[in-house]
């Protein structure tokens, strides 16, 4: 085969596979990550229509996902979100939840849940929060809640907490047939808004009322007072491991 056909064979093939790898790039979404600002979109609701993440600014803002309407996990999570609604209100924070069914499906499956369903302790429970219509699943992808390894076509139980600056503070991801634990999605949104405002971080297992830790000592001269006493509102285990009593009604 004369040089200059197999030459142009190369330089086709490679232009070929440069045009692949170009679409490729073009249809990933990368996932948003912790520190990232939460990705914006306008979507259709049961509450109407949503700006997001700016109808929520000043306001913490939990942004979950669920498999799809009239199935038993998704319900229970529903129904113990929606109970839990004022105990989030009161920690300046708002529910979302999302799923790639319609509108009216989405209306029809909270009118049974309110009117047919009663779950451990609850009954006649109205779901009160914004649940998105995805069906083109873009948002769902824009925020990587479609895990192909479990589903191709539902999104998995992703929880995103957002800050009053609309900046992504956690991320959570549970498969499809793992419930949520709610008391967990409180504790740590507890904890987050404790760490801003008392410049600290939360221990394994940290509960409101529970000592906190410091940060570490910034220079020997600290390591050493803290090593030898000499603060004496900490308890120090070591020169970088030091906690500090936070009453319940400091939190």
């Amino acid at each position: 085969m004369p040089e200059k056909l197999v030459a142009g064979e190369i330089i086709k093939y490679i232009n070929i596979t440069r045009t692949i790898m170009e679409n490729v790039v073009e249809n990933v979404v990368a996932m948003p990550r912790i520190g990232d600002k939460a990705p914006e979109f306008k979507a259709i609701t049961t509450q109407g229509n949503l700006d997001f993440p700016k109808a929520y600014e000043g306001k913490w803002v939990i942004l979950f996902s669920h498999p799809a309407d009239f199935t038993p996990v998704c319900t229970s999570e529903f129904m113990t979100f929606a109970k839990m609604e004022p105990e989030f209100n009161a920690l300046n924070c708002d529910l979302v939840g999302l799923s790639i069914d319609g509108l009216y499906s989405h209306i029809a499956w909270l009118r049974t849940i309110k009117e047919k369903i009663e779950y451990k302790d609850m009954k006649n429970i109205e779901v009160k929060f914004p649940l998105i219509e995805d069906i083109t699943m873009e948002i769902a992808k824009k925020y990587g809640m479609i895990q192909p390894g479990e589903s191709s076509t539902k999104a998995v139980r992703a929880v995103f907490f957002i800050d009053p600056k609309g900046i992504i503070r956690a991320i959570i991801y549970y498969p499809l047939s793992l419930g949520r634990n709610f008391d967990e999605l409180k504790r740590a949104l507890i904890a987050m808004q404790t760490a801003d405002k008392h410049e600290i971080a939360t221990p394994a297992d940290w509960r409101p009322g529970d000592a906190v830790i410091v940060p570490p000592a910034g220079s020997c001269g600290v390591a050493k007072d803290r090593m030898e006493g000499d603060e004496a509102d900490m308890k120090c285990y070591d020169w970088f491991f030091c906690t500090k009593e936070l009453p319940l009604d400091k939190v």
